[in-house]
């Protein structure tokens, strides 16, 4: 059975800092670009980092570059943003994809940002 559990998120105040973890199995993890997505009320889902699979090349968008840092841990199937110098627009449920062969969503973890 294919599982992406994230986890980390919660409530931080403005300036704050969280870690969001990823954690993976039911596919060669290897064989995925691992994805951020996320979505506010009201928004459609954006994407917000990627690695990917083979050489680590990392993908932002423009919104979070210099903020947030994207890693992987192959070792243990798994994905981590780190999101710094957090905003109130940051604010969403944030969801870990896992791009390949198949698709694969997360249940999603919420973070809020309060000003």
């Amino acid at each position: 059975e294919v599982q992406l559990v994230e986890s980390g998120g919660g409530l931080v105040q403005a300036g704050g800092s969280l870690r969001l973890s990823c954690a993976a199995s039911g596919f060669t993890f290897d064989d995925y670009a691992m994805c951020w997505f996320r979505q506010a009320p009201g928004k459609e889902r954006e994407g917000v980092s990627c690695i990917s699979s083979g050489d680590g090349r990392t993908y932002y968008a423009d919104s979070v570059k210099g903020r947030f840092t994207i890693s992987s841990d192959n070792a243990k199937n798994t994905v981590y943003l780190q999101m710094n110098s957090l905003k109130p627009e940051d604010t969403a449920v944030y969801y870990c994809d896992a791009d390949g062969i198949y698709h694969y969503w997360g249940q999603g973890t919420q973070v809020t940002v309060s000003s």
